[in-house]
């Protein structure tokens, strides 16, 4: 292969993980909490000099992989009645058990287990600042959350849901579609906004993500095609010099 092929063959192995991250958005559109995902490329610059014998120096561009990154736009909050349904609005993350450890996560669609015990729809138990599961009495039927976490029953104040975070977003590394796992020290959010009754929906816009697949998908046809006919190209070529040196 020459230096075309290997060139287009960069973009479109590129193009394959972006189409991969795009479809997943795309069927995460509808999942509580989710945040989109976008890939990050350069070009990588390669100089050389007296090409096949032809002097000067040429510059070739290949498309290069550099990260995946997750888009922390905060989504659309939606009222849902449900009392152990909650949105943080603004920073922060709910802190739950796992058991790799300690995640974090913007899906407050949590429930309340026979023991009291408040988990989200894994089954993990949500934590407190302290890093303790957040338990109801069971006798307590009644369950209210102020928008600054405080946690209160009938009998009054028991508890606080706490917010995580990171200093840098860019850390955190997404387990699944509504877990992230933190690689840097976490702290707790001074001032928090919780809405009870309220959950936060994806960030995905759906139009604009089938919009990017088609562009995906186009770029990744134009780039297939000049692969098959610089491959053509090549087998013509050494066709004729056979051919030639037959005859």
């Amino acid at each position: 292969m020459d230096n075309t092929t290997y060139i287009a063959l960069s973009r479109i192995n590129a193009l394959t993980h972006d189409l991969e991250v795009t479809s997943n958005n795309l069927a995460n559109a509808n999942t509580t909490g989710f945040k989109s995902s976008r890939e990050l490329f350069s070009d990588y610059i390669v100089k050389q000099k007296d090409i096949h014998g032809i002097p000067g120096e040429r510059t070739e561009a290949y498309t290069q992989d550099r990260a995946t990154y997750q888009d922390h736009m905060q989504g659309q909050l939606r009222q849902t009645g449900n009392l152990t349904d909650f949105a943080i609005n603004g920073e922060g993350f709910f802190a739950v058990q796992t058991t790799q450890g300690v995640r974090l996560t913007r899906n407050g669609q949590f429930q309340r287990r026979s023991d009291g015990t408040i988990v989200d729809i894994s089954g993990n138990p949500i934590l407190d600042r302290f890093q303790r599961p957040i338990v109801i009495p069971r006798e307590d039927d009644v369950l209210s959350v102020a928008s600054d976490g405080t946690i209160s029953t009938q009998d009054g104040a028991i508890g606080t849901f706490d917010l995580m975070t990171v200093d840098n977003l860019n850390t955190l590394q997404p387990e699944g579609n509504y877990l992230l796992k933190p690689t840097t020290r976490t702290r707790v959010l001074p001032h928090k906004e919780i809405r009870q009754g309220m959950l936060e929906s994806s960030n995905v816009n759906a139009i604009t993500e089938t919009t990017r697949m088609v562009e995906i998908q186009r770029d990744y046809d134009l780039n297939f095609q000049l692969v098959q006919t610089e491959s053509t190209r090549r087998t013509n070529a050494i066709d004729k010099i056979t051919q030639d040196a037959s005859s």
